[in-house]
């Protein structure tokens, strides 16, 4: 019986301690706390939006509200959505973060809102960040499949208007992130044309200073994309300076 106790006794003690680690280490490094919950500096933040993605995006909506409210005096937002190849711009870029999150609207979940090819899309979302005026970043939350050519599974992230969208990109240094959702078309039913589209928004994403966020060809929620952006961008910062 006693046996029995000083195990419990020492089992607890050692929960105990353990817990005082943790706390101890979150008490240390608070700033990780934070990195997580806001993004810490300005940014001129272009979301855009494929508009035939499948109907669960609309669920996001709230938590992509959140994400630019939270962002840091001094930032600017512009909203657009790419549909029927052709970028609708539902805001232009305004410091006003409550009417930037106010613009964003459920997606039309349909094949005739078909983008074709985001990435023309994305060239003239590029087009509208000024140069020289703070951090560029642009979200580009799409299936990123590219099928104004075909569908050619051998060109996966390496499509001509990819390459074009990656040279303005760099040119006005513009780091591009992104978030893979299935579209009601070819990535809903191909796990090829899943992969392809993966594919091609992980080589925007990386060879533009950003990353992909995705998990796997299904979706889920954004919301621990975002939780992932904040921290993504807020590294790049502290790299940068």
């Amino acid at each position: 019986m006693l046996y029995k106790r000083l195990v419990s006794f020492f089992a607890i003690l050692t929960l105990s301690l353990a817990t005082v680690a943790v706390a101890a280490a979150a008490t240390r490094n608070p700033d990780r706390k934070e990195k997580n919950q806001r993004v810490l500096t300005p940014v001129n933040l272009a979301i855009l939006i494929q508009d035939d993605l499948v109907s669960q995006v609309g669920n996001e909506l709230n938590v992509t509200r959140d994400f630019i409210r939270s962002l840091p005096a001094g930032s600017t937002v512009m909203v657009g959505y790419i549909t029927t190849g052709t970028l609708q711009v539902r805001q232009p870029f305004t410091s006003d973060l409550d009417r930037a999150a106010g613009s964003l609207r459920t997606v039309m979940s349909s094949n005739s809102a078909s983008a074709f090819n985001p990435y023309v899309e994305v060239i003239e979302g590029l087009r509208k960040f000024e140069s020289g005026k703070g951090r560029n970043v642009l979200l580009l939350i799409s299936d990123g499949l590219d099928t104004s050519r075909g569908f050619d599974s051998g060109a996966a992230g390496n499509t001509l208007d990819l390459l074009r969208a990656i040279d303005h990109a760099k040119k006005r240094d513009v780091a591009i992130y992104t978030f893979y959702a299935p579209s009601v078309g070819l990535t809903s039913h191909s796990h090829l044309a899943s992969s392809y589209g993966q594919s091609s928004l992980n080589r925007l994403a990386h060879d533009t200073g950003g990353k992909a966020f995705f998990q796997g060809s299904s979706f889920v929620s954004f919301d621990p994309y975002f939780r992932q952006l904040r921290e993504a961008l807020n590294d790049q910062y502290a790299k940068a300076y």
